[in-house]
């Protein structure tokens, strides 16, 4: 049995179909994580410069083309 990790979630899908930028609501919610806790991210692609930017964090991350053009990406941060 696996054990399940806690996350947080943004969708930022129609955060930018409303022709905002998602980036601050993102911040503020990996400034908001709990120890352990993982950050998912919703959107329309692939936000790979979001990818470089936790990822200079300390942040790992996972990538899923999850159809019609969305991707799912959780961010982990290393201990």
């Amino acid at each position: 049995m696996t054990k399940e990790v806690p996350m947080a979630t943004v969708d930022a899908r129609p955060i930018i179909a409303g022709g905002a930028e998602p980036f601050d609501t993102i911040m503020a919610a990996v400034s908001s994580l709990e120890d352990g806790e993982d950050l998912v991210i919703l959107a329309p692609f692939e936000p790979v410069p979001l990818e470089g930017v936790l990822s200079s964090q300390g942040f790992t991350y996972e990538a899923t083309d999850v159809g019609g053009g969305d991707w799912q990406v959780t961010f982990r941060r290393q201990p």
